[in-house]
């Protein structure tokens, strides 16, 4: 691989994931916006939320199957085409006043519905574009995660200057733009025999094609038998889901309550996102030299619970805290590189699909509730003592699945290429 060029795959994989998830967080700022402005109703701006990501949750883990089927290249293509044009219709509709809220609620779910399998479909192509440019997993990983986390950074801000500047319907316009955009990339960018797996696995004994649901119980049945994949995925649902109440409510009451205001919190934020990406790109050019279990676990116990604690503090001075919110983005950095590698390592390529919607399924499972969950418990409790106890969970979760044994294997398939799918249980009782 040239040292100053990236494999056409796997560039172009990286492209559609910084668009497509760009035009996700301009939507992000823009629907609950444009939701609050239109009706003035928290509760409506929560239920079109919900609305987006359950379907989102949902559709990711039933996609699996469909996803091995026909292959990730058609699915992300489809996603991205499907999101675009519900974007699209939400603004049309608002210009032409035929958009009541129930209408946009179902846009909206549509948006979820298809992201979900389009952005799994997009994380699955990732190694076998590092396969075609012969690039280390760590380092595709790692590039990945960087830019997902410059997506992050680069959409809010985008997104708040379009809608603080022309308006909601206009940020919606943009989002559509990202996502048809992340579909010409796919079509221009990718081979057409790109991430295509046929059937490998045992089907039926007549030999025809298995269906829909002995496909997923394959799934199903691979990752029953991963120890080290079942501890990490309990491990990061567990974070996710404080990650998300972190996100959605104890940072704003922080903001509030500390009078530092959404400003300090923003930034801070934003800081976060900024070193994220420059411990991404180190991850990426590093950690396929670096013992991952050690790396991971401390990085986890530096990115996750100082960031609660400092909170807790009264009166803390603005430099501790982005202190704290600066180094802990760089740590977590280092998270997804490895946590790819490790299950690119363990998954048959023709399984990514259905282990995959599993594993990013259970791991968002909480996220949904998240908002929910941390409002009743700042109500019942006060914010400091929230966030100190959230801070506690992170780290015990993170240093109890750092000590399981099963986390001794994080090295243990390091460089070998992903089993032979004849190695995959076969689902039991399935029809």
């Amino acid at each position: 691989m040239a040292a100053t060029a990236l494999p056409r795959p796997l560039a172009g994989v990286l492209a559609a994931v910084a668009v497509s998830l760009t035009g996700t967080r301009v939507s992000a700022i823009a629907v609950p916006w444009f939701v609050l402005v239109t009706t003035g109703s928290p509760v409506w701006t929560g239920v079109v939320a919900f609305a987006e990501m359950a379907p989102y949750v949902v559709v990711k883990l039933m996609a699996g199957p469909l996803l091995d089927r026909i292959g990730p290249r058609r699915v992300s293509l489809t996603g991205d085409v499907v999101s675009a044009a519900a974007a699209g219709a939400i603004a049309l509709l608002h210009a032409l006043s035929l958009l009541p809220l129930g209408v946009l609620a179902g846009l909206v779910a549509v948006i979820g519905a298809a992201r979900g399998p389009g952005d799994l479909a997009k994380s699955i192509m990732v190694p076998e574009a590092a396969d075609r440019g012969r690039v280390p997993l760590e380092r595709a990983t790692g590039l990945m995660g960087a830019v997902e986390r410059l997506a992050q950074l680069v959409g809010p801000v985008a997104g708040g200057a379009t809608v603080a500047a022309v308006g909601a319907p206009a940020g919606l316009a943009v989002s559509a733009g990202c996502f048809a955009l992340g579909s010409v990339v796919v079509a221009l960018a990718l081979p057409r025999g790109m991430g295509h797996r046929a059937p490998a696995l045992p089907e039926r004994e007549d030999g025809g094609s298995a269906g829909y649901w002995r496909r997923f119980g394959q799934g199903w049945a691979f990752l029953r038998e991963q120890p080290l994949l079942l501890v990490l995925i309990a491990t990061v649902a567990v974070t996710n889901l404080l990650d998300a109440a972190y996100a959605q409510v104890l940072g704003p009451v922080w903001a509030e309550e500390s009078g530092h205001g959404p400003a300090v919190w923003g930034l801070s934020r934003g800081l976060m996102g900024l070193t994220a990406i420059g411990g991404g790109l180190v991850a990426a050019g590093l950690a396929h030299r670096l013992r991952r279990r050690p790396v991971f676990f401390a990085a986890f116990l530096v990115a996750g619970p100082p960031q609660y604690l400092v909170l807790a503090v009264d009166g803390v001075p603005v430099w501790a805290v982005m202190a704290v919110f600066g180094v802990g983005g760089f740590c977590g950095g280092f998270l997804n590189p490895i946590l790819g590698a490790v299950a690119y390592e363990r998954v048959p390529r023709d399984l990514l699909g259905r282990v995959g919607a599993l594993q990013t399924s259970l791991a968002f499972s909480g996220i949904p509730v998240a908002g929910v969950l941390a409002g009743a418990a700042v109500a019942a409790a006060g914010l400091a003592p929230v966030l100190v106890a959230c801070g506690v969970v992170y780290g015990l979760t993170t240093t109890l699945a750092g000590l399981h044994p099963a986390a001794r294997d994080m090295d243990r398939l390091r460089g070998q290429g992903p089993p032979a799918s004849d190695a995959v249980p076969e689902a039991a009782g399935s029809p």
